[in-house]
């Protein structure tokens, strides 16, 4: 297991922990590499629940960019962070997300991915693809759709600016916001609700709600494949990347 993903356990808890916090928990392929190998073990003895966390002020920055700017080829086809999102959302058992601070692009789909988000009134969530000229793929506008609606997902994704946690849970995207002093007992209260129903149960009604929203997988989508590859191997894709980790505004031209 990566030291950048802390996997322990109590028992009844199974605590997975982003512990790259001097990188705002942005996600390398170590990261996202020990995050399907953390979701993806079944689980064990007591194990009723699991808790995704982070240390540090942020929840996760998202797909780490210079990594990606050192890439030579452009990314085509499935984004990497969907390998770990899909062992999140398939864990067997319900997955709580507590989110501290922001979670921005690949962060805000980690959570999302979680069957319960508590967050802080500190937090904010974002999908700033847009500006930096990326696009998500369709595994992850599709989840954004599924828990915000077209209305909501149009705003997050078009625009692209930080929504605040409170407005997140006003547009039923998140569980819960609380004070930052209350985050740790909020979440605390659910993970052990959780805990003290029936384990058969737990298992039943999470394989049905993620099989219910899986439907949308099966819609023709090749050629929104081929637009979002093609904003990935564009020029306006590095300026936007490289503007961004040097904190200016990006010039696009539209290639």
């Amino acid at each position: 297991m990566s030291a950048k993903v802390r996997v322990e356990s109590d028992g009844v808890r199974r605590l997975v922990t982003l512990a790259r916090p001097e990188a705002r928990n942005a996600l390398d392929g170590e990261m996202l590499a020990a995050l399907v190998e953390a979701f993806e073990q079944p689980p064990r003895g007591a194990e009723r629940v699991a808790v995704l966390r982070a240390e540090g002020p942020a929840f996760c920055a998202g797909v780490d960019l210079k990594a990606r700017l050192q890439e030579e080829a452009p990314l085509v086809g499935p984004s990497p962070v969907e390998a770990a999102l899909h062992a999140v959302e398939g864990f067997p058992l319900p997955v709580v997300a507590i989110v501290a601070g922001d979670a921005i692009a690949g962060g805000c789909e980690l959570a999302l991915h979680c069957d319960f988000v508590v967050a802080s009134t500190r937090a904010s969530f974002g999908m700033s693809l847009a500006q930096i000229g990326l696009a998500p793929t369709w595994f992850l506008a599709k989840k954004l759709l599924e828990v915000a609606g077209p209305v909501a997902a149009r705003e997050i994704l078009l625009l692209g600016d930080p929504v605040p946690a409170t407005q997140m849970h006003v547009w039923g995207m998140i569980s819960r916001v609380s004070p930052p002093h209350r985050l740790e007992a909020d979440s605390r209260a659910i993970v052990d609700r959780l805990a003290a129903n029936a384990p058969l149960s737990l298992r039943a009604m999470k394989a049905l709600l993620v099989r219910q929203m899986a439907f949308r997988d099966d819609l023709p989508h090749q050629d929104v494949d081929r637009l979002v590859d093609q904003a990935r191997a564009s020029e306006d894709a590095r300026e936007g990347m490289a503007a961004r980790l040097e904190k200016r505004p990006p010039s696009f031209r539209g290639r």
